[in-house]
């Protein structure tokens, strides 16, 4: 007979989330409802809560926004796991799961087909998703000071790792420097998304875009909790360690756009992400199922691959890749600070 003798943890359920609830000095695992099923059983969130032996901001990270979209899962497990919760000045708050129901079934979109990134901060007496994007909104993200939301690409595309901000906001541009990502992208937040509803509370918020979907990626993981833990030097919640080279520098992107198909068939692209492009160069082609040349497309500006399709079948309309337009200077946009501390790098 096998040892069945599990390792017990405790896990607090409770409907809604203070970090003055949570034990100084302490990570403090809990399960925040938001709703109920049929049958009156609780829908709830797990959530990370690592609290300091000192008062200070609290930092909020979410993840897995979209069901599908896993690497976030690790970034916060790392991070927490290992704050030093001693010297840690504040509270960092980690929501491992935010679309529980999509992320049980292995996909992208919340119940009856919606995504809850389209429907923040949702509504009090509205239809289930509506109510549980409320809630989540209500019991637990009003209480941030600071939050970043992380990201993958949808199933049949992949992703550089970058980062989406408003770049004309001094804290929010940054946090995205010091996100050490591959990509910038320019991109004040959006009512409706997460980050927006987070900003229209005056919290300072970007959103994190690490890689593909669905697998977990060591080393983008990795670079994200060692920019992560550089925001909290920023911001005074963890020592400032030795200051190490930034590196190289993001591209900086004022806007970037999606290509599409006007045809359906068989879809190759051919640049890799973090590519730059030329204006007319042929980054894609569509054949049809006997292997005849189609339709080829250019181009249309000069620019950075962020992502890009990978799924070959291909109907009209299409997601080809998504062109990152370079920013020049006459960007109003705040620069990086390279005097800002970087944590040691992170350990596998």
């Amino acid at each position: 007979m096998g040892n069945n003798d599990s390792r017990r943890i405790m896990v607090r359920l409770v409907e809604s989330f203070d970090p003055e609830m949570c034990p100084r000095g302490k990570l403090t695992r809990l399960r925040v409802e938001l709703v109920q099923d049929g049958l009156g059983r609780p829908m709830a969130v797990p959530v990370m809560v690592a609290r300091g032996e000192r008062d200070g901001p609290v930092f909020g990270l979410t993840a897995a926004l979209h069901g599908n979209e896993l690497n976030g899962i690790p970034v916060i497990h790392r991070l927490l796991n290992r704050l030093d919760r001693r010297t840690l000045r504040g509270t960092v708050v980690g929501v491992v799961v935010v679309n529980v129901p999509s992320y049980l079934e292995h996909r992208r979109r919340f119940r009856e087909g919606v995504d809850l990134n389209h429907i923040m901060p949702g509504r009090p007496d509205g239809s289930v998703p509506e109510i549980y994007a409320h809630r989540f909104m209500d019991r637990g993200v009003r209480r941030f000071d600071y939050l970043a939301d992380l990201h993958t690409a949808s199933p049949g595309r992949v992703n550089s790792l970058y980062v989406r901000a408003d770049m004309t906001k001094e804290t929010t541009a940054q946090m995205a420097y010091l996100q050490r990502p591959q990509i910038i992208v320019h991109n004040p937040a959006s009512d409706h998304t997460l980050r927006g509803a987070a900003e229209a509370l005056d919290i300072p918020a970007i959103t994190v875009e690490i890689g593909n979907p669905g697998v977990f990626q060591n080393e983008l993981i990795k670079r994200s909790v060692t920019g992560l833990r550089a925001v909290l030097a920023e911001v005074g919640m963890i020592p400032r360690r030795r200051q190490l080279a930034m590196g190289d520098p993001p591209v900086l992107c004022s806007s970037s756009y999606w290509l599409y198909s006007d045809a359906g068939g068989i879809l190759e692209v051919f640049p890799r992400v973090t590519q730059h492009v030329a204006c007319g160069e042929t980054v894609a082609r569509v054949i049809n199922v006997y292997g005849d040349l189609m339709h080829e497309y250019p181009s249309p500006e000069d620019g950075v691959v962020i992502g890009k399709s990978i799924n070959p079948v291909g109907q009209t309309g299409a997601r080809i890749l998504h062109l990152g337009i370079l920013a020049d200077d006459s960007a109003t946009f705040h620069k990086r600070r390279d005097t800002a501390p970087q944590p040691q790098e992170e350990q596998s």
